[in-house]
Parts: structure tokens; sequence; C-alpha cells
């Protein structure tokens, strides 16, 4: 025989005191491990100690709240029975019909009995108990929207302890990814919903790193200062502080004061870390990631790298997820490796064994690339197209003033598409992360940045800026002018969240280089440091050699009159089933181009 189908009975409350505040209804809630108190009520209370704490508590919805405190050993009173309790407090509304909740702790503490069927709730000490009807006057709607329904686990509070306690960011995301995705999957549509201009987010993360800062020394950012050339100099922004900018060594002191104080007013939009990095609002611009009809998921495993390039990869780790810019996911279909390849500075000419001559790139530093190949094989292709730099070179060239601004790692400015981003996971010696932000490397990452900076400077795109990628060139006819239009980007740049790399921006200059040509008042010449370097060039002794010398001066081709002409025969080596053979007449030919680019004339735009 089967018993009678309930309804549901609704929540079960109980009528208790603390010191001298009479609460008619705290919540007795079976799904809660701690007892919790709203602020106001612990206000109202009074003479109960607050201590700190660094729990965090996981609601019901899965979102992550920070309490306020800690107050222990409170004396709740029910009916004639006194019970110690300790109540987390939390800065939240408080409910008008339930102001408390009692969890787990409480209930065991007090020895509580409930009946479901006859409505009836049993609070015992020792051998004394007292009865409750609740069915008769303590009924707490089911339906009651602003219910604060805690759904902690005991194991939570522990994991939690643990979990803010790590020495890096790291080591917390390799030992919690469960709940670290967890708190990945509401962010992510928070911000998709939010716009960044009005909405800070705050996360585990940024709490957990706030924590290490107060137990800490604190830490200011070293800025590394490089000797700059003649025409540049440091500015500070602050007394004291380390917020540098640079300008131009030749300004007046009128003209560096007023620009100095546009730039103090508008240094939201300047980085000096990557922790400076906010992002452009995903309701602004978003990177997609569309595949060809017919594709196949390629899941790679993780490549060897030496104890040097293992040091390289977990620094730049550590980095991404400090930003917010990485997070760990153990579920993609896609899975990229990736690979340490070496910084490349500029082209010098050394000698080898043989105290030979031979071009080369000097080496800076290592750097961690993730080798997405398989994915940009799968991926749809953006076409959006680039500006032709000849035109914008010469839109540029003429002008008196100048500000060459760059964007802070430019591409980490733009959310993926949270849909889209297990396709940029890679895998590490550390385990497999994911990007929030958009990485380099994607086919179609620099398509989505420059349609992201038109549109944020369409208005005024060859009119007071040009935009090439994260290099923004910022002109006019004279210093005030300039000025102005400086001030207009700045402000539109602290509005989109687009943040400029202090040490990659010069402000009011008279000449500088864009895109390996210098640009100044003058017109358009060659950058003599290429050139400095395609002089000291050895005839090449192979196709390679003969590849990369037309690779370097073609780039200046439009400087070279007759240039095709006389890169013919070194041109024609290059034929496939050609035999290398590098006679007097290439030799003449390398050594004509060599001429005429050290000689090259300054190029000015047509009116």
């Amino acid at each position: 025989m089967l018993p009678t189908k309930s309804k549901d009975p609704s929540s079960f409350t109980l009528p208790v005191t603390i010191g001298s505040l009479a609460i008619g209804k705290a919540l007795l809630d079976l799904g809660a491990s701690i007892n919790l108190m709203p602020l106001s009520m612990l206000q109202r209370i009074g003479d109960l100690e607050v201590k700190p704490t660094r729990m965090t508590l996981q609601l019901a919805d899965r979102s992550v709240k920070y309490p306020h405190g800690i107050v222990e050993d409170v004396l709740v009173k029910v009916d004639r029975f006194l019970f110690p309790a300790d109540f987390v407090v939390m800065d939240i509304e408080e409910d008008i019909d339930v102001p408390l909740i009692l969890g787990q702790p409480f209930m065991k503490t007090a020895r509580v009995l409930i009946d479901v069927d006859d409505g009836k709730l049993k609070v015992r000490v020792n051998d004394e108990e007292v009865n409750f009807d609740v069915f008769y006057a303590m009924h707490y709607p089911k339906d009651k929207s602003s219910c604060f329904r805690v759904d902690v686990i005991d194991g939570l509070i522990e994991d939690t302890r643990k979990h803010v306690s790590f020495s890096n960011p790291l080591e917390k995301v390799l030992i919690n990814v469960v709940e670290y995705l967890h708190e990945e999957e509401d962010r992510e549509i928070e911000a998709c919903l939010k716009s960044l201009d009005s909405y800070k987010e705050v996360t585990p993360d940024s709490v957990h790193i706030e924590d290490l800062k107060e137990e800490g020394e604190v830490i200011t950012p070293k800025l590394e200062l490089k000797i700059l050339p003649s025409h540049l100099k440091y500015v500070f922004l602050e007394e004291g502080g380390s917020k540098l900018v640079i300008i131009s060594s030749s300004l007046s002191t009128l003209e560096e004061e007023k620009l100095v104080k546009v730039l103090k007013f508008y240094q939201g939009a300047i980085g000096w870390s990557i922790s400076d990095l906010k992002g452009i609002s995903p309701a602004y611009c978003m990177h997609k990631i569309f595949m060809e009809d017919e594709y196949k998921l390629v899941a790679q495993p993780q490549r060897r790298l030496n104890p040097v390039m293992k040091e390289v990869v977990k620094k730049e780790v550590i980095k991404l997820l400090d930003a917010g810019i990485i997070y760990p996911i153990s579920d993609s279909a896609w899975v990229s490796p990736v690979q340490v390849v070496p910084k490349k500075g500029g082209m010098t000419v050394i000698q080898n064994e043989k105290n030979e001559l031979i071009p080369s790139r000097t080496v800076t530093g290592w750097r961690m690339c993730i080798d997405y190949r398989k994915l940009n094989k799968a991926t749809r292709k953006d076409h959006f197209p680039l500006p032709f730099m000849d035109q914008m070179l010469e839109r540029l060239a003429g002008q008196a003033y100048y500000c060459f601004l760059d964007g802070y790692s430019g591409y980490n400015l733009i959310v993926v598409d949270p849909e889209d981003q297990e396709k940029t996971a890679f895998t590490c010696p550390f385990g497999v992360f994911a990007y929030r932000k958009m990485p380099f490397g994607l086919c179609n990452a620099p398509a989505t940045f420059q349609r992201c900076m038109l549109a944020i400077f369409s208005d005024l795109v060859e009119k007071s800026i040009e935009v090439f990628m994260d290099d923004f060139s910022v002109f006019g006819s004279s210093f005030d002018e300039c000025l102005a239009n400086l001030e207009v980007v700045l402000r539109r740049c602290l509005e989109i969240n687009l943040i400029l790399n202090w040490e990659k921006c010069h402000f009011m200059v008279t000449e500088g280089i864009v895109l390996g040509h210098k640009i100044s008042h003058k017109g358009i010449e060659v950058d003599p440091a290429k050139v400095e370097v395609i002089e000291k060039l050895p005839p090449p002794i192979n196709v390679k050699g003969i590849r990369s010398f037309l690779g370097h001066a073609g780039f200046y081709r439009r400087f070279i009159k007759d240039f095709s002409m006389i890169a013919r025969l070194l041109s024609n080596l290059l034929n496939k089933d050609t035999p290398f053979c590098f006679n007097d007449s290439c030799l003449k030919a390398f050594e004509a181009l060599k001429a005429r680019l050290t000689s090259a004339p300054i190029i000015t735009a047509p009116d």
C-alpha cells in the first residue's frame, strides 16, 4: 500500500533571542554548514567581537561571497535554554521574515529533532526538552525570492582555507580546478552581460592576491629604465612615485607643463604593469572562433622542455593566471602545445668559427608561444583588411608633432567568446589552461584587433590618428593641435578600457619610427638602424642568404630607383632548379643595392 503523497511542508523556523534582541523566526537550514547573521543584525545586538576571516562561502547559485567576519560563542536563547553558537557575519540585506540562519552546527548543539509529518520540533538539553508546533505559526514560504539560501558543505570551509593560503596562483588552480572552473563560469556570464565601465568584477583570484599582498611586504613593481636617445626623456606623473612617461626633451617649460597635466588627468589609460589591464568590455568587442564545415578535433600532447624553458613557461603561466588572462580547464576537446622560442632583437653581423661575417639576429631572452597551427587550419578565416602601409605613412609624414602610442599586450585586452575559450586551451608541464582574453597565435586575431581599433577610433582615423594593429600615431600641425588630439584619444581609451604601454609611448615628439620607417615633418625616410645592418651584410653564400637580403632590401624598394632591374640577377638565383652561382655580376648588384639604400632620399607625400 502506497503512502499518501504530501505537499511541500515548507521550511522550519524557530523563535530565538540573542542578548536583548528577540528574533521571531530564525530559519533552520539543514543544507547550511554554518550559522549566518546579517551585519545589520550584529550592529543592533552590539557588544559582540567580530574576528576577521578569510573564509569564502559558496551559495546555492554557486556564487562566491566573502564574509565580514565571525562572532564566536554567541548565546542563543530558545525558550528557557541557552546554546553557544558561532556566526558568520555577512554584509547582506536583512530578510524581513527570517533574518537569521541556523545551520547544522546549531542544530547539533541544540540536539534538534524535527518531525516533518506532525510539524513538531524539539530542542533538547540533557533530559529536558522544549516542543514547538511548526505548522501552527512558523511556516516560511517556499517562493520567497529574497531568501538567503546557503548551500555549503563542511569540506568547503577547509578547502577554502587552503585555497587562499597557497604561495602562487598556479599552485591554487592545480589543487582546486573544480571550484576554480565554477567561479570562472559565473564570472564569464557576468562579464558578457555587464559593461566593464560600470561593473567591477570581484573574483576569488583578486581576493587571494590582495590577501597575499596584505600578509607580506607590499612590493611596488620595479620599472626598468633604459637609456633614452637625446631627443627623449623620462617624466614622473607623481612626485616620488613610480608612474613614468616618455616625452620629447625639446619641449619648452610651458609645453611640458601642458602635456604633463593632460597625462596626469588621463593616467588611467596608461599601464605600468600587466595588473593594470582591465580589458575592453565584451559588449563592445569579442573574439569568436568560427570553424570550417568539416574539421577534426585535435588534442595534442605536451612537448618536452628543458629546465630553462620550463621555468620560462612557469613564470608566464603564473603571470597570466595572476592577471586573470587564463584559467585551468580539464575537458577541452582542443589542446595545443606550448613552445619556447628566443626573443629576437634586431639584425646584426657576427663572425662565425671560420672568421666569416654572417648576418644574425640578437637574442634578448625567451618567449612562451602556443602552437595553434592545427586550430588555425580548422578555423574559418576572417579577411578583414589591414590598412595600406604606404598610404598610412604618407598621411603621417609632414606633421609638426606626433604621439606614438602602443597598446599594452594589445590582444589580451579583447575577451574571447566563452563558447570558444576552450578552443584556445594549451598544455604545459603545469596543466591545461584556456585563454579568457585573446592570445597571440590565432589566425584571426589580427583581423579582430584591427576591427576593434577601427570601431573605437572610426571618427578619428585619418583626421587626427592612424591605427595599424596596436600602434597608434596621433599627429598635429602644431603643439596645441596635437595635444588636443591626444586628449581626445586618451579620453576614448579611458572610456573603452584600452590600456597603453607606458614604455612604448612617446609623447609630443617631432620624429619617430613607424612600421620600420622614420617619420618627421621632412617626410618619410628609411630607418637608419636597419640600413646600418644591411650595409654590414656580407655577400650571401647560399639561397637562404639571397632571400634574406632581398627581403630586407625589398622592404625599402620605394626608396631605390630601378630596384627590380638591379635585383633581377639576385632574384634569378631563387628560381627552382637554378644552380647557385654568385658571380661578379651578382656581387655588383648586391653592392649597388646597399649603396642605394645608404643614400636613400627622403620621400614626401604627394599634394
